[in-house]
């Protein structure tokens, strides 16, 4: 079926970007560099992870930013149930003192 401009594709089935925010102490950065390594590492096994990049603020050099591009809002959800995905995020969760943030966004 082709689909029309008046009729967007469902969301689940649309290229996705997340945007995943983490403040990260000067004295944290260097441990949490492999932390993210690792994490990169599994996500490209990912079915549906397309690519992604850290971002460090030049304004506050504690703001950390990561863009992950994933083909479908479907394969972000798998991705975000992992079990290996989901031990090492705990353990970066764990060495900043909080969670870290995400917001899911598609081509509007």
């Amino acid at each position: 079926m082709r689909r029309t401009n008046s009729c967007p594709l469902p969301r689940t089935i649309m290229a996705v970007k997340v945007i995943l925010f983490r403040r990260v102490a000067a004295e944290k950065a260097n441990a949490l560099k492999p932390l993210l390594l690792e994490l990169r590492a599994l996500a490209l096994a990912q079915p549906g992870y397309i690519s992604g990049e850290t971002l460090m603020s030049a304004d506050d050099p504690e703001e950390y930013i990561v863009i992950s591009s994933w083909a479908a809002e479907d394969d972000w959800n798998t991705w975000l149930k992992n079990e290996s995905r989901k031990s090492v995020q705990s353990k970066i969760d764990n060495l900043l003192g909080t969670r870290t943030m995400y917001q899911v966004y598609f081509n509007a």
